[in-house]
């Protein structure tokens, strides 16, 4: 006989397994379609090259996540590590930066399956598409997270299905224009004539969307069975097969259609890509699963959004009522759960779909600053693990991290910054307030 889950905690039950799939959902296999126009022309023709770029600073990022989670394998994730190895007043505000992040995954994906539903079916309206989306993810995260794994265990399969289909599709294509040589065309990677650094790494910044997300894994630490082992694992994994979808799509893409200069619509380009290399089926099958992708990443996104809600209000630096509760039927966080599909409902009615989009990185990047710090001041300091390969994964590695990341954080637009500090701002005056002018820990907040 299993013994019984002690109560107010989550059930340990997903596996290493479980996590890839969870993280690779978040992100979609299918995460560079929308974005693939906009990162070639911001790049002058190297997206794949843009895509490198960032898979080398998300790398870094993900070891540090990797390796914080071993260390605090809770469910508070950037907020937690934060908190127990910088300070925390700072933990409050990294977890107050990704609660920005987290909103707006699930809700950006939520915006962006209404808008692709209303397209193919626009007897339907938008709102009337956002508001179901929107209740039926909620009632699948309520359950449990196996149902949460399940259901994109499914998503994955079709998600993957696409992708391997477009590669395949667009390779057939390149290959009876310019036979098999055709498939290694430098040009795909380089060009010399329009290559040059700051455009390169505006179209890194871009191409950086398509792995927000990936973080999320270490919020189910507490869900997990073997965290420790697992998280890292998964999180390394994650971003690395990521980055193997993303950059042979748009390699292939821009071998397809090499000149970014004649694009249509840099946004859409992607589906007529499709058309190109497989017809009006293809095009018909990718548009459906953005729709799925779309709706993928705003479960996934629920779930570990409702995750950090509750490690920031078990240690009561939010309402502990409200968002440190579990639910003991399912032995998940529902009030936390509910709180963001009441968030989610209010955004698609409040927020387009761009400011969205310029948001998203603002909180991300705040987080990713934070967690690279966090490795360095835990174990290189704290702990005094310096010798041998641990310099490097304790200083220079995280160090690494944490500068790109600050210098994509910089490079964000100047809308996004404005709202993305004054939420930073609330939140300061917030912690000022509910610790005595920072006097006191932010925690225990029973009152509430």
């Amino acid at each position: 006989m299993k013994p019984k889950q002690p109560q107010g905690s989550l059930k340990r039950v997903l596996s290493r397994r479980d996590l890839i799939v969870y993280g690779l959902v978040i992100l979609t296999p299918t995460a560079a379609y929308p974005v693939f126009g906009i990162v070639q022309q911001t790049s002058r023709g190297h997206a794949t090259l843009s895509y490198l770029v960032a898979m080398a600073a998300m790398l870094f990022t993900a070891a540090s996540y990797g390796k914080m989670s071993g260390a605090f394998p809770a469910a508070g994730s950037t907020y937690t590590y934060a908190q127990r190895a910088l300070n925390e007043h700072v933990g409050f505000l990294a977890g107050w930066a990704m609660m920005l992040d987290y909103f707006l995954i699930p809700l950006l994906s939520i915006i962006y399956a209404a808008l692709t539903a209303t397209r193919l079916v626009p007897q339907v309206p938008y709102l009337a598409w956002a508001i179901l989306f929107t209740v039926t993810l909620t009632a699948v995260n309520i359950p449990g997270i196996r149902v949460t794994a399940r259901a994109s265990s499914v998503m994955m399969v079709i998600m993957s299905v696409c992708a391997a289909l477009f590669i395949a599709l667009a390779a057939r294509y390149v290959t009876a224009a310019h036979g098999i040589a055709g498939l290694f065309d430098g040009r795909g990677l380089f060009r010399p004539e329009t290559f040059a650094v700051s455009p390169l790494m505006l179209g890194a910044s871009i191409a950086a969307i398509s792995y927000i997300g990936f973080d999320a894994i270490s919020t189910l630490a507490e869900d997990t069975v073997n965290p420790e082992r697992d998280i890292a694992f998964a999180t390394v994994l994650v971003c690395v097969l990521q980055t193997v979808f993303c950059v042979t799509t748009v390699y292939l893409a821009e071998l397809v259609w090499p000149d970014y200069r004649t694009f249509p619509q840099a946004e859409t380009i992607i589906l007529d890509i499709s058309r190109m290399v497989g017809g009006g089926w293809m095009f018909g099958f990718i548009t459906f699963v953005l729709l799925v992708a779309g709706l993928a990443s705003a479960l996934t996104g629920q779930a570990g959004a409702s995750r950090l809600l509750f490690g920031m209000g078990r240690d009561g630096v939010i309402s502990r009522r409200l968002f440190a509760f579990i639910d003991p039927r399912f032995s998940t966080p529902t009030r936390s759960i509910y709180f963001m599909g009441a968030v989610s409902l209010a955004g698609v009615v409040l927020m387009r779909f761009q400011m969205a989009v310029e948001l998203l990185n603002f909180g991300a990047f705040v987080g990713f600053i934070l967690v690279n710090l966090s490795v360095i001041r835990h174990y290189y300091f704290r702990l005094r693990r310096r010798s041998g390969v641990e310099f490097f994964t304790n200083l220079v590695f995280p160090a690494c991290g944490a500068l790109v990341c600050t210098y994509v954080w910089l490079s964000l637009s100047r809308n996004a910054k404005l709202v993305g500090f004054a939420w930073l701002a609330l939140g300061a005056v917030y912690l000022a307030i509910i610790t005595r002018g920072f006097r006191v820990a932010p925690r225990r907040l029973e009152q509430l």
